[in-house]
C-alpha cells in the first residue's frame, strides 16, 4: 500500500500516551484482533485481572503526551510511525463525509507501551486496539499490535494496520449512531448471530467500506493499492475470527462462546464492505446471512 506524496497531515488525531483518564464511562470494545480475553490469557499467558477495569496494580506507562510531529506524508519514508497518522487521518476524512457536514464528532488515537488508563478501566498491550466510548479515543499499542498479528498467523504490512485501525472507527460510529448502545442492551449474549458479533462484523464492513473509497481518491492520503494488499486486509481479517482463536490456545471451536464471528464471516464482511464501498450494505442487525 502506497501512500500519495505531500498531502498534509493533521498530527493532532493522534497522540503518544501512557497513564491518564479514569475508571467508569462504559465497556471498552475490542475487535481489530478479535479479542476474546480468557482465550488469549491462555493464548499468551497474561492474567485476565489486568486486562480492563481491572485497576491500576502493575507498572503504568508515563502519563506524559508525546508531540506528534507527523505534519505531511512525504515524512512516512523517514518516519513510519507517520503511518499511522496517515491511517487515521483517511479513516476520519472519509466518515466525515458520511455525515451532515459539520456533524462528524471525531476519536483521537492514542498509541501506548505496556498499560494505559482510560475512560473505560485500565488496559496492559495484550488486551489489542480498542475503542474506549468513555472518552471517545481508539487505543492501541504499535508494536504489540505488529507481534500478535504474527503470533496469529497473518501476514501483516501496512494494509492490515490500517484495516485494524478502521475496525476500530467502525466502533466510533456506531457509538456516534447508537448502534453500539443498542446491541449491548441486549445483555452479554454469545453465538454466531448474537447482538455483538454482529456489531463487530458491521465494524468489519465498515472498515472495508472505508478502504475502497480511500483507495479512489486521488488526492487523498492513500495512493495505490495493490492485489497483495487487499489479500493482506482479507488475511488479517480471517486470523482474529473466533474460530481461529479457539483452536489455537485449545484445540476446540465452540461457536455458542463466540463474540467478534468466525474467520469466514469476518472476511465476508470486510470485502462487502470493500466491494460495495457503501456503509448502507453494512445492516448486519437486519439480515440473517451474516457469511457463515
Amino acid at each position: 500500500m502506497d501512500f500519495n506524496d505531500n498531502v498534509q497531515l493533521d498530527p493532532s488525531q493522534v497522540q503518544n500516551v501512557g497513564g491518564g483518564g479514569g475508571r467508569g464511562g462504559g465497556m471498552a470494545i475490542g475487535g481489530g484482533l478479535g479479542i476474546i480475553i480468557m482465550i488469549l490469557g491462555l493464548l499468551f499467558g497474561f492474567n485476565p485481572s489486568q486486562i480492563l477495569g481491572a485497576g491500576t496494580s502493575g507498572t503504568s506507562s508515563s502519563s506524559q503526551v508525546e508531540a506528534n510531529d507527523c505534519t505531511n506524508t512525504s515524512q512516512i519514508n523517514s518516519n513510519r510511525e507517520c503511518r499511522w497518522t496517515a491511517y487515521v487521518n483517511s479513516i476520519q476524512s472519509y466518515w466525515a463525509t458520511q455525515f451532515q457536514q459539520g456533524q462528524y464528532q471525531g476519536a483521537v488515537t492514542k498509541t501506548f507501551t505496556g498499560q494505559v488508563s482510560t475512560a473505560c478501566g485500565t488496559a496492559t498491550s495484550e488486551v489489542g486496539p480498542f475503542y474506549c466510548p468513555g472518552d471517545k479515543t481508539v487505543y492501541i499499542d504499535t508494536a504489540f499490535t505488529d507481534q500478535l498479528l504474527q503470533q496469529l498467523g497473518a501476514q501483516g504490512g501496512d494494509a492490515a494496520e490500517a484495516y485494524i485501525l478502521a475496525h476500530e472507527y467502525g466502533h466510533h460510529i456506531q457509538d456516534l449512531t447508537g448502534q453500539m448502545a443498542k446491541a449491548q442492551s441486549a445483555g452479554n449474549q454469545t453465538g454466531p448471530t448474537s447482538p455483538q458479533v454482529r456489531l463487530e462484523l458491521q465494524a468489519d464492513c465498515y472498515a472495508g467500506a472505508w478502504f475502497k473509497n480511500a483507495t479512489q481518491d486521488q488526492s487523498g492520503i492513500i495512493g495505490k493499492v495493490t492485489q497483495d494488499d487487499l489479500n493482506r486486509v482479507i488475511d488479517a481479517a480471517a486470523a482474529v475470527g473466533d474460530d481461529r482463536i479457539q483452536e489455537a490456545s485449545s484445540g476446540r471451536v465452540q461457536p455458542e462462546s463466540w463474540t467478534h464471528g468466525s474467520a469466514k464471516m469476518r472476511q465476508y464482511w470486510a470485502a462487502k464492505g470493500f466491494s460495495t464501498g457503501s456503509p448502507s450494505a453494512c445492516d448486519t442487525f437486519s439480515t440473517n446471512d451474516l457469511g457463515q
